[in-house]
């Protein structure tokens, strides 16, 4: 096992190169002027000048990537071009809202998820089937943005029993002080014990968390049903319910553990594609996530803080993969 996870951790190194190497390179080839954005747009043609060697763009584009390989040992991002903050203060400030919008989603997602697909498998083209592909199959196609909408309309709009958006309602923002420990809004308020602030949080992640999960819980569902399908054939399925025992445990205890693999697969990459690809979600929402933070550094073409979330993402990636391979390689059926 030990080697098998170096040889992951040693493939995700080679993959965090090779994914920074490229993201450098086209950052640098998209027509742009990082210079003229670092001064301003009144800027003269001296200060953009002196901007370009303070930057450090006049070297090689070479000795540009060794200087920045160097600083990212060190956890320096570079400036945002921007706002002139460290990207790595800028990450941490918006990353944590993100992920525990995301976690608390994907919870959620399985939960709901892998019930619907042991019903579904286990009453297999009977109603309850049809109902829960059919859920399933439309969480996975309905466009995010849409979704989004549609239960700003109906939860906001015409029945008004939840917020429309952003983290916290104005009211808390002025009257309560938000407690900033580790990032977690929901956390921190339980931390503090602000019950006042933790509700109304919590009030707040329910659309935004809803509209995230419904493709998790598509896919979690389909895996799980499929995988579930392939297992109930397995001999000692049958040998397991020709000796009597529950079908409950049959299914719950023999069979779905034994199916988790892909699911687990799944899960893993779909919390990370979710990191950083919630713009859409979080602009709908008002959500002070990493999404409305990577959507506003494309458009200004912000190529450090544009860096800086594309390595984030490549480490969830590697990382949650890790996790899943090691998940994958506990099962004794599996050959490492």
């Amino acid at each position: 096992m030990k080697t098998f996870i170096a040889k992951r951790l040693l493939l995700g190194i080679l993959v965090l190169f090779g994914v920074i190497l490229i993201t450098f390179t086209l950052t640098r080839v998209i027509p742009s002027n990082p210079a003229a954005q670092w001064v301003g747009p009144r800027a003269t043609a001296e200060q953009i000048k002196a901007a370009r060697i303070e930057l450090g763009l006049d070297k090689p584009l070479y000795i540009q990537f060794g200087r920045y390989l160097q600083n990212l040992l060190k956890g320096n991002l570079g400036y945002s071009l921007k706002s002139h903050q460290p990207v790595i203060n800028e990450l941490k400030t918006y990353i944590p809202a993100t992920m525990e919008l995301v976690l608390l989603s994907t919870i959620g997602a399985i939960f709901i998820g892998l019930p619907l697909g042991v019903m579904s498998a286990k009453r297999k083209d009977e109603w309850v089937d049809h109902i829960c592909r059919f859920f399933s199959v439309g969480a996975v196609s309905l466009p995010t943005f849409w979704i989004g909408i549609f239960l700003q309309l109906v939860f906001y709009r015409w029945l008004g029993i939840l917020p429309m958006g952003d983290q916290l309602s104005m009211n808390i923002k002025l009257m309560y002080n938000i407690p900033k420990i580790t990032g977690f809004l929901t956390l921190d308020s339980l931390i503090t014990g602000n019950f006042i602030v933790f509700k109304d949080a919590l009030t707040h992640l329910v659309l935004p968390g809803i509209t995230i999960a419904l493709y998790p819980i598509g896919l979690v569902a389909r895996m799980t049903r499929s995988a579930l399908l392939e297992i109930l054939n397995e001999d000692y399925i049958r040998a397991a319910r020709s000796y009597g025992l529950p079908e409950r445990m049959v299914l719950w205890s023999y069979a779905l553990k034994n199916s988790l693999g892909p699911t687990v697969t799944v899960v893993t990459l779909s919390i990370g594609y979710t990191l950083v690809n919630t713009f859409l979600v979080e602009s709908i929402f008002s959500w002070p996530g990493i999404g409305n933070y990577v959507a506003t550094a494309v458009i200004s073409l912000d190529y450090p803080a544009i860096m800086g979330v594309t390595i984030f993402s490549a480490c969830a990636y590697v990382i949650l993969n890790l996790i899943a391979d090691i998940i994958i390689a506990m099962d004794p059926r599996v050959r490492i």
